[in-house]
């Protein structure tokens, strides 16, 4: 697989769409694996609108190999080098008839396992439990993030909406976005394929409009040991 086009587009787009990462019978072992999990624990999150897992590959171990195969890490070597590791992973189902959408945002934080007050890594939150912080700004560049889709996903079924070469722009606050310069571009990925972004690229998400469900699995990479005393809530 040739990918000097994709190492161009995340560079300088911030995202890549690549198709064909899973054949039909490893997308239908993934599903089959998450569908057949025990939904009772707290990692497990569901309301009407969207299902959610978090800290997803440690609620379901058995999606790792499924996930993490060979064509995959072949692309991220490719692509980004050694090095990296997993850590944060989500899985997201968003039903046909969900009216879930995302505003526009970057992704400006990191998942760790204690708060503690360091210079440059702040504000906090925390959500389940979760520590999460937005570290200093040259780790939120290195870090990339892959979005594996279970679902044919386009823009009735809320794919990801970016704003390319927003990556560039360091903290880029919606209220700043120039609509006058800017032009949005759908990432519409068949069942089986993978995005990858940089998490500085500014996105959104769209309610569902063709009833058709929308399965995504997320995990961020990274390479960066971060300062002492805290340490990755995930790292896998």
């Amino acid at each position: 697989m040739d990918l000097t086009g994709h190492r161009y587009h995340i560079a300088h787009d911030g995202f890549t769409v690549i198709e064909d990462i899973y054949i039909g019978a490893e997308v239908t072992a993934l599903i089959n694996v998450i569908e057949s999990a025990d939904r009772s624990g707290p990692l497990f999150r569901q309301t009407d609108d969207v299902f959610t897992i978090r800290q997803f590959l440690k609620a379901i171990p058995d999606v790792s190999p499924l996930l993490l195969n060979d064509r995959l890490k072949n692309v991220i070597s490719n692509i980004f080098g050694d090095g990296y590791f997993v850590v944060k992973s989500i899985y997201f189902d968003k039903p046909g008839s969900s009216n879930w959408f995302v505003a526009w945002h970057q992704d400006l934080t990191i998942s760790v396992d204690k708060k503690i007050d360091i210079a440059g890594y702040g504000p906090w939150t925390v959500k389940q439990n979760q520590f999460a912080v937005q570290p200093p700004l040259h780790i939120l560049q290195d870090n990339f993030t892959v979005r594996i889709h279970l679902d044919d996903t386009n823009e009735n079924n809320g794919a990801l909406k970016v704003l390319p070469g927003s990556h560039l722009k360091e903290i880029y606050r919606p209220e700043n976005i120039d609509w006058q310069q800017e032009t949005e571009v759908s990432c519409n990925v068949q069942a089986g394929g993978i995005m990858i972004m940089r998490p500085l690229l500014m996105h959104t998400s769209n309610r569902t409009t063709n009833n058709k469900r929308r399965r995504v699995v997320h995990i961020e990479f990274s390479r960066t040991t971060l300062a002492d005393g805290i340490d990755w809530a995930e790292r896998i």
